[in-house]
């Protein structure tokens, strides 16, 4: 996650839950750092990470509905712990695979922000201070330097 961002977001431009996700954050004034996750796929480590920070298996967060689940037939592969490095590779080779949003948060948890509820969560969670901007004055300030002999 970057370092000055409260929030990583797994980010689909065109899909509406994400495009909710980002109004409600900027609403929020909560920064967040858009990753572009179809065109710079995770990595099975990256993956495999979320997946533990979700508390879900990958099948949890599998889109079973598009066109590139259907060709793999995944629908019908088995969900146990032997199969999931198979379930992960197919989400990294295909990203549009993986549920979307999925919000990594500073304190090391994670959540799909489909929903409202979720969503709340997430804003709820606390994020990297980040510093408040110095109040604009609008009278100018002397400055003193000292004078050294």
């Amino acid at each position: 996650m970057g370092e000055d961002s409260g929030v990583e977001m797994w980010n689909n431009p065109s899909c509406s839950k994400c495009a909710a996700a980002r109004e409600a954050f900027e609403l929020n004034q909560v920064p967040v750092t858009l990753r572009p996750y179809l065109d710079a796929p995770p990595t099975v480590a990256e993956l495999a990470d979320v997946l533990d920070r979700l508390g879900a298996q990958p099948w949890d967060v599998c889109r079973l509905g598009e066109p590139a689940a259907a060709e793999l037939s995944l629908a019908g592969w088995s969900r146990g712990e032997a199969d999931r490095p198979r379930w992960i590779a197919a989400m990294v080779a295909y990203p549009q695979l993986i549920q979307r949003p999925i919000l990594l948060l500073d304190d090391g948890t994670a959540i799909v922000g489909r929903t409202p509820e979720a969503l709340a969560q997430a804003l709820a969670t606390p994020t990297a201070e980040v510093p408040a901007p110095a109040p604009a004055d609008t009278a100018a300030q002397p400055v003193s330097t000292p004078i050294s002999d």
